[in-house]
């Protein structure tokens, strides 16, 4: 099971642009049949549209921004976000939410004996961890924290095992 985010703020934006667009053309239209003066005048407006001319800076800096905005919707659509349920072995519908893996494996790298704080990034195949500790001399550090995770990644059984890459920093200076 791998789920992926819902493209749900393009989607908001693009209704609430459509919205409003379309909030303005039904004022307008009740202003004009109640026979008030409207917020846009069609005249005005068409008059400003038939003197535009295509080689105008203002016509080709409209075009350029509807293009972009396009595209960028479109590409929003198009790419897969992050997945926000990992697949783990086992049944095809068994997952584990990415939150929850992050903190399980920044919970078995803080255990280990000599690491103060650590934190995790979790990609599709591979697993960060960057630890910190006030001991001076690191020697086995890293690799001790490796072993916790391998662990614990054992336990948690993904479907695809990522490799675990781990940097840990002291906060003193060595003397």
């Amino acid at each position: 099971m791998n789920r992926r985010p819902r493209r749900s703020l393009p989607a908001t934006v693009t209704a609430l642009i459509l919205l409003a667009a379309c909030v303005l053309v039904v004022i307008t239209v009740v202003q004009r049949l109640t026979g008030d003066q409207p917020w846009l005048d069609y005249r005005a407006i068409a008059t400003a549209v038939h003197a535009t001319r295509w080689t105008d800076l203002t016509t080709a800096l409209v075009a350029g921004t509807a293009a972009t905005l396009g595209l960028v919707l479109l590409l929003a659509a198009i790419l897969p976000g992050k997945r926000t349920v990992l697949a783990l072995a086992g049944t095809p519908d068994s997952g584990a939410a990415r939150a929850g893996y992050r903190s399980t494996l920044r919970a078995a790298a803080a255990n280990v004996d000599g690491i103060s704080r650590a934190s995790v990034t979790v990609g599709s195949r591979r697993v960060k961890v960057r630890a910190k500790t006030a001991r001076t001399q690191l020697d086995g550090l890293a690799e001790a924290v490796a072993a916790t995770v391998e662990q614990r990644l054992d336990h948690v059984t993904p479907a695809r095992r990522p490799t675990v890459s781990v940097k840990v920093r002291t906060t003193r200076e060595s003397a």
